[in-house]
C-alpha cells in the first residue's frame, strides 16, 4: 500500500476491498438504473472518466482503484485525495465486479448526478442545444453527447421516455463528455420545446422525410441563429407532435446509394453544420 506521503489518501480500512467489502457491494448496486435513481450517483469507470469527473470538482464521492492502477494513475489518485475524496484499494475481482468492460482499466469512481434544471441551462444562454427525443440506445446518446460536446452545445436535454444518462454504457459512450455539458432530463419533450423556443432558440427537427434539406437551410444562412435541434431513436424517428412543432422538418442531404445514416452520424453532420454557421 502507498505511503501518504506519495500524494494519496486511503481509505482506513485494512487491506485492498473484496466484491463483498459493504462499499463496494454499494457501489456495484449502481448499476441499476433505481438505484442511481434512489441514491443521485452513477459510476464512471477508466482513467479518462475519472480524469474529467475530478477535475469538475465536487462530482466525486469516492474513488476505487487496484494497487496498479493506484500507482499507474498516482496523479488522479493525488488529485482525489486534494479534494477530499475517499481512495480506496480493491482487488482485481472487486475492480471487475465494479466494471462494465470486458478488460477495465482499473479505476472506478463514485460520482453525483450532475442534472441541471432546463431553465437553468437556458440562463446561461447556449447558442447550440441538443435534444435527445425518446432515444433509448445508451450508445447512440452517448456519442451524440460526446459530438455535442465537440460541436460546442452547451446542454444535451434528455426528453420524455429517453435513456438514463447515467446508463454505464453511455457515460463510456460520451467519454468524459457527460462532465462537460449541462445534462438536462425533461419529462415532457412539448414542454422543453416550448422553453427552448422562448429562450430564443430556432427548433429544427431530424427526420429523413423533411422538407427542408440541410444544405439549404445552411445556404440560406438559418443555421448561423441559436439552434435546438431534436433528434428521434433510430427505430421510431422523432414523435410527430415534436416534428409538428418545430421551425423546420430537416433531412441530410445523401449524395451516394446509402439509404440512410445512423442517429449518430446524422446528429454529427447536423450539429458541426451549426457549429460551422455560429462560428
Amino acid at each position: 500500500m502507498q505511503s501518504p506521503s506519495r500524494g494519496r489518501r486511503l481509505d482506513a480500512v485494512p487491506g485492498p476491498f473484496t466484491p463483498r467489502t459493504p462499499r463496494v457491494a454499494a457501489a456495484r448496486r449502481l448499476h441499476r438504473r433505481r438505484d442511481r435513481d434512489t441514491t443521485g450517483r452513477f459510476l464512471a469507470e477508466g482513467p479518462q472518466a475519472v480524469r474529467e469527473a475530478l477535475v469538475r470538482a465536487g462530482t466525486t464521492v469516492e474513488l476505487f482503484g487496484t494497487p496498479a492502477a493506484l500507482d499507474r494513475y498516482a496523479d488522479l489518485a493525488a488529485l482525489a485525495a486534494r479534494q477530499d475524496v475517499p481512495v480506496s484499494e480493491v482487488t482485481d475481482e472487486a475492480l471487475a465486479a465494479l466494471a462494465e468492460t470486458v478488460a477495465p482499466q482499473g479505476l472506478v469512481a463514485v460520482c453525483r448526478h450532475l442534472d441541471v434544471p432546463l431553465e437553468t441551462a437556458l440562463a446561461r444562454g447556449p447558442r447550440l442545444v441538443a435534444v435527445l427525443a425518446e432515444i433509448r440506445d445508451p450508445g447512440n446518446a452517448g456519442t451524440v453527447l460526446r459530438t455535442a460536446d465537440a460541436a460546442g452545445a452547451g446542454a444535451v436535454v434528455f426528453a420524455g421516455d429517453a435513456v438514463d444518462p447515467y446508463n454505464g454504457k453511455c457515460v463510456r459512450a460520451s467519454a468524459g463528455s457527460l462532465f462537460h455539458v449541462d445534462v438536462v432530463r425533461a419529462a415532457d419533450p412539448a414542454a422543453a420545446v416550448g422553453a427552448l423556443r422562448t429562450a430564443g432558440l430556432s427548433i429544427f427537427a431530424t427526420t429523413g422525410y423533411g422538407d427542408r434539406d440541410l444544405d439549404d437551410l445552411a445556404d440560406a444562412g438559418r443555421l448561423a441563429a441559436p439552434t435546438a435541434w431534436l433528434f428521434g431513436s433510430e427505430a421510431h424517428g422523432l414523435p410527430e407532435a415534436l416534428t409538428a412543432a418545430a421551425d423546420a422538418r430537416v433531412r441530410v442531404p445523401l449524395y451516394g446509394r446509402a439509404e440512410s445514416l445512423n442517429l449518430a452520424a446524422a446528429a454529427a453532420v447536423c450539429l458541426y453544420a451549426s457549429a460551422r454557421a455560429l462560428r
